[in-house]
């Protein structure tokens, strides 16, 4: 394991914490700070332990000036404050001399947050480029530095790559929590089934090649079900079809055929929104002109059965068009099949996480992870940047 939190003196140091306060925003309001709760366990700690604490987190994509206004951090500033019960310092900006003199000023248990770390990336992507001497001149503004980002751990930014390649670092709470949870997957209870969902095939391949040779069975929905079925020969009507990856969806199905379901049948739709027809029909009856929404009634009842029987669940991807309700129904029962099992069940970030909240499943599984990509990427078993410069445990 990682070096974490507690191993690191931060007596009347100045500390770095990478957070992750990416959260939705309408209209200058928070619709979700669950990120941002997630996080409180380690600004807690830091502060009890004397630290001068220093938050750093990105927000959005800054590719314009038009961005910077509407990415501000200074709305997840207010609401930690009500969240921490103490004042929190917010700097808008991300270097220079006013950043500098306040985190000098700051006492111990004090708290600041700078500003969003992809302002950086509105001239030459510095941020998320890793740029060297971004990364360096961050890290000069602390003593050490902890990783409590688990959203952005498999991207090598200037913001966790580049500090911790300069500072004495450590993981903290949450990234310890997500690392030990799908952790788990590694020595699976059985059955062990996969449920993948979500649009494209391209973003589960790594995934799916890494885990068919784990799990004992593979549950396919969602709007990727649709290319895999075109390979097996069935007419999808206007369904989404991802046509460059056929190819693979043919070959794992030959290679795998008794660990990967299909849907039997499904939902279709003239058009998506609350307006559109709602037509279950079994697979081979794809009407041509229209489009497949979500995984149909015995489809439900297929993949309940296998849930039901199973040791471990992993789930990433909804099953359908979640957020209109009438095209929500595969996503919302089997949620509830799964919370209803006695299995360990993890949720892979991302979409299904907010379904899960949606329909108030999130708190009855064993764990949602709180990343999207970074969990696609830990599924895949690829190397995770931001852990590049953290040390193991002696």
């Amino acid at each position: 394991m990682y070096k974490t939190i507690k191993d690191l003196d931060l007596h009347n140091k100045k500390v770095i914490i990478r957070c992750d306060f990416n959260v939705p925003i309408q209209n200058g309001i928070i619709m979700d700070d669950n990120r941002i709760v997630q996080s409180l366990k380690t600004i807690h700690y830091a502060i009890s332990k004397n630290a001068k604490v220093i938050l750093m987190s990105h927000l959005g994509r800054v590719k314009t000036e038009d961005d910077l206004k509407k990415n501000s951090l200074k709305v997840v500033a207010k609401r930690l404050e009500e969240l921490l019960n103490i004042p929190v310092v917010f700097v808008n900006h991300t270097h220079g001399k006013e950043l500098e003199e306040k985190i000098e000023r700051l006492q111990p248990k004090e708290v600041l947050l700078m500003e969003n770390t992809r302002f950086e990336d509105l001239e030459g992507k510095k941020e998320s480029s890793n740029d060297e001497q971004l990364g360096k001149y961050w890290a000069s503004l602390g003593d050490v530095f902890v990783n409590d980002a688990f959203g952005t751990i498999h991207r090598g930014h200037a913001s966790n790559v580049g500090i911790s390649s300069h500072l004495e670092s450590a993981i903290g709470f949450l990234v310890e929590k997500e690392l030990e949870e799908l952790g788990k997957l590694n020595h699976p209870k059985r059955d062990f089934v996969v449920l993948l969902g979500g649009s494209k095939v391209s973003d589960k391949i790594g995934v799916i090649k890494n885990l068919v040779e784990k799990c004992d069975k593979i549950l396919i929905g969602g709007g990727m079900s649709y290319t895999f079925l075109k390979a097996k020969g069935y007419e999808i009507g206007k369904s989404l079809l991802d046509s460059e990856n056929i190819d693979f969806c043919k070959n794992i199905l030959s290679k795998y055929e008794k660990k990967i379901y299909l849907p039997v049948d499904t939902i279709l739709t003239d058009k998506i929104d609350e307006e559109g027809i709602v037509k279950n029909v079994f697979i081979q009856n794809i009407d041509h002109e229209l489009t497949g929404v979500d995984i149909g009634l015995e489809t439900v009842k297929k993949y309940s059965e296998i849930i039901k029987n199973a040791g471990m669940i992993l789930w990433n991807g909804p099953l359908g068009v979640y957020e209109i309700d009438q095209f929500s129904q595969g996503t919302r029962k089997l949620l509830e099949a799964v919370t209803n099992s006695k299995a360990i069940s993890i949720l892979g970030g991302g979409d299904i996480v907010a379904a899960a909240l949606k329909f108030g499943y999130k708190d009855k599984v064993t764990h949602a992870s709180t990343g999207g990509g970074a969990t696609l990427a830990y599924l895949e078993g690829v190397a995770l940047p931001g852990l590049k410069y953290i040390a193991e445990k002696e």
